[in-house]
Formats: structure tokens, C-alpha cells, sequence
């Protein structure tokens, strides 16, 4: 039995933008759609204002009826299910996210910095999240500039640690792009303190670790077009950068880190990428 695709759905602006990737998502899988409305939402996002639990009712009702009929009306022939639960936003999440294939959720679109505000919810489902996470903000299929038909074929980006390679990223990020027919960008840095005099003997070294790491997962995935890229500086600038042209770029986070230490790198993608994030649990 598939696990559906699994959106948290609240009304917002970044949430409209997370259920229409999610129901693009599933369609593109063939698997079900799960919408999920936390009833302590209204409360969540008013603070410690306490509310009815018939005004929170009402709310869960009206938010996923107009959800339902808004991917409805745009994939009429999608599997669907819609379900309000009595709970804070991130436990809902949370569980949600245990029994679904991927879970997406939205942020509240771009603050003075270019990228992800991502609150406080997002962030603990991040942390805590044992199945991939996909964060996706209002305006993200506007990013790219060209005609639609171009932007279809946008690459998906994965950072790569040659020394440390997580079976649980290059797959799900093979899998992805080879599903969508978009190419593959697979980067690999290293640190700054050894570009002052990189010989090339080291960056052919540095290239062809790089080369060894993937090439089973080429294998894996005969079928989809792979772009390696070796560079001296930090990942993070490196991935937020290419997010400019991307359609998702893919991080990790360990399983056994909580809260803060997700990962530097992880944490800057996360709030500076302009693409959709996929946030992928690893051993």
C-alpha cells in the first residue's frame, strides 16, 4: 500500500503555494493526496488568545473545504482525503509526516532576506521529521525567468559530501529528478582553506572522488541526465545559489540531531533558497 503525498494546510499564503506542489506532487506519483488541518492553528498563530472549540471547527472546515475545491478544480482526477486533528501544529505535522511518503508544508514567503522565513512550526517538524520534509514558499514557480515550457526542465540540486555519502539523499534525489525528467546537479565542495594553491592534480583528485561517490547511483539511474560539479568554497553559498535556476534543492539532516543541529549547511538552505527545499532524514 502507497503512502499518499501529506500537506499541512492552514489558509495562508504559503500554504496555498505547499498544497499546489504537493497535489503536483502525487499526481506526478500516482499516489493519493492527504490534506491535514491542525484545529489549534487559530491559536498557534494568535498566540496565547484562547479559542472556541466550535470557532476552531469552523475554521478546519471552511480551510479545507476551499483547499479541496481549489485541487480539485485543478486535478480533477486526483485521490484525495482531507482530515482536521485536534492537536498543536507541529505534533499534527509530525505524525502526519510518520505515516505519509513525503510531507510538504509552506513558509511564510520572503522577509528582507532573499528566501524562507521559516517559523517556528517548520522548524520542529524539520528537526524532528522521520520521513523528508519539503518546504515550499508563495511565489516559488515565478523565480525562474523564461517560458513555462523551460522552467519544466529546471534541475534538481543535491549537495554531496564525498567523505560521508547518505544512501537516503542521492536516492531520494535520483529518484526525483528521474521521475520529473530534469537533469541532475550533484555538488561537491570542499573547504576554503584549500584554494589559496590548489594544484590540478587536486582538483582532478577532488573531481574524481566525487566521480567514485555518484557512480553507483548513475547506475541505479541509467535514464537520468547527472551534472558533477566539483568547487572550492562553502556549500551553502554554492546551493543557494544554484536554487536560483532549480526546481528543489535536496539537503540532509541526521536523524539523531534535534532543533539547531540540523547542520549549518542545511539551516542557511532552508532560509535562503528561492526554490522548494527537500529536507531528507539520514542516519
Amino acid at each position: 500500500m502507497s503512502r499518499p503525498v501529506t500537506v499541512g494546510v492552514d489558509g495562508s499564503e504559503g500554504s496555498v503555494a505547499a498544497v499546489d506542489w504537493a497535489a503536483d506532487e502525487a499526481a506526478q506519483r500516482g499516489d493519493g493526496l492527504r490534506l491535514v488541518y491542525a484545529t489549534r492553528w487559530a491559536e498557534h498563530q494568535l498566540g496565547a488568545m484562547k479559542v472556541s472549540h466550535e470557532d476552531r471547527a469552523g475554521a478546519a472546515e471552511g480551510v479545507l473545504a476551499e483547499t479541496e475545491r481549489r485541487v480539485g478544480s485543478r486535478l480533477p482526477g486526483l485521490a484525495m482525503t482531507a482530515d482536521e486533528v485536534e492537536d498543536a501544529p507541529a505534533s499534527v505535522l509530525l505524525a502526519a509526516a510518520a505515516a505519509a511518503d513525503l510531507l510538504v508544508v509552506g513558509s511564510h514567503g520572503l522577509g528582507s532576506v532573499r528566501g524562507f522565513i521559516v517559523g517556528s512550526v517548520g522548524q520542529e517538524v524539520i528537526a524532528a521529521a522521520e520521513r523528508p520534509v519539503v518546504l515550499v514558499r508563495p511565489g516559488y514557480e515565478k523565480d525562474s525567468s523564461g517560458a513555462s515550457e523551460g522552467n519544466s526542465r529546471r534541475k534538481v540540486v543535491i549537495g554531496l559530501d564525498v567523505n560521508e555519502v547518505k544512501d537516503e539523499l542521492l536516492h531520494f534525489a535520483f529518484d526525483f529528478a528521474g521521475r520529473h525528467r530534469v537533469p541532475l546537479e550533484i555538488l561537491h565542495t570542499w573547504h576554503e582553506s584549500f584554494i589559496h594553491h590548489p594544484s590540478t592534480a587536486a582538483k582532478d583528485e577532488k573531481a574524481a572522488a566525487l566521480a567514485d561517490a555518484v557512480r553507483p547511483y548513475r547506475d541505479r539511474f541509467p535514464a537520468t541526465e547527472v551534472a558533477e560539479v566539483s568547487a572550492p568554497g562553502r556549500a551553502a553559498e554554492h546551493l543557494i545559489e544554484a536554487a536560483s535556476d532549480a526546481r528543489l534543492v535536496v539537503v540532509g539532516r541526521r536523524r539523531a540531531a534535534r532543533g539547531a543541529h540540523i547542520g549549518s549547511v542545511t539551516h542557511a538552505v532552508i532560509h535562503h533558497a528561492s526554490c522548494p527545499v527537500a529536507v531528507v532524514p539520514h542516519t
